[in-house]
This record gives C-alpha cells, sequence and structure tokens, in this order.
C-alpha cells in the first residue's frame, strides 16, 4: 500500500561524520529502497549545514548512501529563507563560508555584499591580525552602498573579522566607514541560520558550530552596548519554520511519486537532543494544537524565536490541507548524543541533559529533549517506524 508515513533525517552525526560515511546509512537505504534503488517511502534531509549549495549536499549524501539523492529533497539550515521576501530586495551583509553570494541569490536575495568585499572597502576596520593591516592610510570609500540588514549564514572562517565588521554594521545603522553618532536600536534586521552550539564531525568529541558564534556577537554586543541583539528570524533546527518546510517536500515527493494517501506521520531521526528532538518535538506540539484549533493558545504555550517567525508559523498551521498529525524524534547514539550502558526502546526523563545547549530565544523546556524513541543507529530507527507502521 502507498506510505502514509516519511522521514525527516538529520545528516551529520546520523549518516555521515565528517567525510565518513555511518556503516548503518547504507543499511537503512536498503530497506528504505526498491530493488532499482528508487525510495519506497518519502525522505528529506534536513541538516543544519548552511555552507555549500543544496545541489553539492545531494551529491555528497548520493555518494555515501549509494543511491540517487536529488537537491528537491535536501533542506540546508538557509532554505527556508525563500519565506523571508520582504528582504529580498534589501542590501544585505551575509556572512559565513562557502558559496554565500550564490546562496543568497538562489533564495531570492538581490543585492549581497560580503564580509570580504566590506573589508576592502573599509580596510581600516579590520585590526586583530597585524598582518592585514594596511601600511599605508588608505583614501577613503565613496559609492559603497548602504547595507540594510545582515544574513548569518553559518559560521565564518576568521571569527575576529567578522564578529569587527558585523558588529561596525549594526552600531554604524549599515554605514561602517562614517564616525560613530548615537548607536541606533532597534538595530538593522539580522537573519541567522544554524543555531547549533555543538556539531559531531570525526573528532571523539564535538565541535563548535555557528551557535557558538552566535553566542560571541550577542555577548559583544550587549557589551558594547549594554542591549540585547535581537534576531528577526532564526532558522534551521529546532525552528519549527524548519520542520513545516520539510514537511511540504515530503508532500510534494508523495504527490510526485503517485501515491494517494495522504502523509500523516513524521519520523525525524536525529543525533543531537537539542536541534534534532527538541525541534522535532516543538514541531508535534504545534502539529497538536493546530489540530485543536488552539493556534493562540499553542503560540502562547511554545518556545518561539522571533515574532515574524510567529507570523509565518501561524500561517502555515492555518493551512486547512494539512493532513500530518505527528511527529515523533527518534534520537541515535552515533553522533553528538551517546547513551550511558544498554540503549532503552523509550526514554525516562533525560536527567544527564541538565546543560541547555538552545540558543537564548527559545525558552527551555526540559520535555522537550526527551526523545520518542532512542536507538543505537538510523537502521535501527528505520526498523522501529518500519514496527510501528506495520510496513514490510
Amino acid at each position: 500500500q502507498p506510505p502514509a508515513f516519511g522521514f525527516l533525517l538529520d545528516v551529520d552525526g546520523v549518516l555521515v561524520r565528517g567525510s565518513q560515511p555511518v556503516p548503518a546509512a547504507r543499511r537503512a537505504f536498503q530497506r528504505l529502497a526498491d530493488g532499482c534503488g528508487r525510495l519506497r517511502v518519502p525522505v528529506v534531509f534536513v541538516t543544519n549545514a548552511g555552507n555549500c549549495l543544496r545541489s553539492a549536499k545531494a551529491r555528497e549524501l548520493s555518494q555515501a548512501l549509494g543511491l540517487q539523492v536529488s537537491p528537491e529533497q535536501v533542506i540546508l539550515s538557509h532554505s527556508p529563507l525563500q519565506l523571508f521576501r520582504q528582504f529580498h530586495q534589501r542590501y544585505m551583509l551575509v556572512a559565513g563560508q562557502g558559496p554565500l553570494e550564490e546562496n543568497a541569490y538562489d533564495l531570492g536575495f538581490k543585492h549581497v555584499v560580503t564580509i570580504e568585499a566590506l573589508r576592502k572597502a573599509y580596510p581600516l576596520l579590520d585590526m586583530v591580525d597585524l598582518s592585514r593591516r594596511p601600511k599605508e592610510l588608505p583614501p577613503p570609500s565613496t559609492g559603497f552602498p548602504t547595507i540594510e540588514g545582515v544574513i548569518l549564514f553559518g559560521e565564518p572562517v576568521r571569527w575576529e573579522t567578522s564578529l569587527q565588521l558585523i558588529t561596525d554594521v549594526l552600531l554604524s545603522n549599515g554605514n561602517p566607514g562614517a564616525e560613530l553618532q548615537d548607536v541606533p536600536y532597534p538595530h538593522l534586521p539580522i537573519l541567522a541560520c544554524n543555531m547549533d552550539l555543538l556539531w559531531m564531525a570525526e573528532a571523539k568529541m564535538p565541535r563548535f558550530g555557528h551557535g557558538t558564534f552566535l553566542l560571541c556577537l550577542e555577548s559583544i554586543y550587549k557589551k558594547v552596548t549594554g542591549r540585547e541583539l535581537k534576531y528577526e528570524a532564526l532558522i534551521g533546527k529546532p525552528s519549527p519554520v524548519t520542520y513545516r518546510y520539510a514537511q511540504y517536500l515530503i508532500q510534494q515527493q508523495a504527490e510526485k511519486q503517485g501515491w494517494k494517501a495522504p502523509i500523516q506521520r513524521l519520523y525525524a531521526i536525529g543525533d543531537n537532543p537539542m536541534s534534532d528532538v527538541y525541534g522535532a518535538n516543538l514541531y508535534n506540539n504545534y502539529l497538536k494544537s493546530a489540530r485543536h484549533k488552539q493556534v493562540q493558545a499553542g503560540l502562547k504555550r511554545s518556545p518561539e524565536a522571533a515574532s515574524p517567525q510567529a507570523e509565518v508559523s501561524l500561517e502555515l498551521r492555518n493551512d486547512c490541507n494539512n493532513s500530518v498529525e505527528s511527529c515523533e524524534s527518534i534520537l541515535v547514539c552515533t553522533g553528538v548524543y551517546r547513551h550511558n550502558g544498554d540503549v532503552p526502546k523509550k526514554t525516562e526523563a533525560q536527567t544527564e541533559e541538565a546543560v541547555f545547549h538552545g540558543h537564548r530565544d527559545f525558552c527551555f523546556d526540559p520535555s522537550l529533549l526527551e526523545a520518542s524513541y532512542i536507538v543505537q543507529d538510523v537502521d535501527d530507527a528505520v526498523q522501529l517506524a518500519f514496527k510501528k507502521e506495520n510496513w514490510s
């Protein structure tokens, strides 16, 4: 029969560790695909990575998993920025690494300024590295556009340069070459992608993620101005906007395959309690409250990141064609999360997760860190979902 469920799969720590595939990943996809390599169930890859193009991530996954993954199956941390059309015509400063300009243009932004272009226009701003300081006083810059917003795609390479120049742009209202007057507040809009404090690569211990960079920027801004840095939007897991976008792609896949049964259940498989489990459980709460027509009450009850996010979420939750009833979280032990002792099938309260690694703007609700299930790896997770669905 056609599937009434779909999978939202995290990538780092679930399917790969750095450039190396997790051994269980290929076994899982042998179950998910038919003899011709076509998926029997809709699958979307939801990653907080953002320093690449969707097409490049799809190629990487195809190689790791041994089957064809299309860019339409991949959600990067910044993919939902397509929804924020009110910023697409503004001059936006972009920070991170990888194909920043190409990603921004693909998302619909028309005027993009990189940190490197800003540094070249105003060479006196970047003063931490002595070797990069200009030897002679440069002529004043002319004709450089006023910056109207900031997009933080992911962690940059030179943190000191990006922290300094982004702060300069915020303090100067987009004119970093000008002499500092009164500090504007509220400051220019900031759109931030990927809040992960830590992520898992080949090293034995987790590595700093973009959430760590955001923490540095927030601390510097508050120390300098005495005020809180504010975000126009925080996207990527655990943001509900990201999960709603993933659901939309799952439903599109099912339609394309001609599967007539409405998708009713999502299984979100991840290795990070703070982004994967928290996000899936938060979205599950949204689905429940939407089904009970308690949109306003649900919004007040749930942790939220920023008001435009709330508006987008409300708009999506009022979608009368929404057939999805639940989003269950399955936590694997091949990445950030490691379980002590035997792996239980169902979680009790995770008392060991006492330190809140989530972003400042998400209220800490410990119950949202409790996965519906904990299993060893992604192959076990797929088998568990198949068993629950009575799917051979």
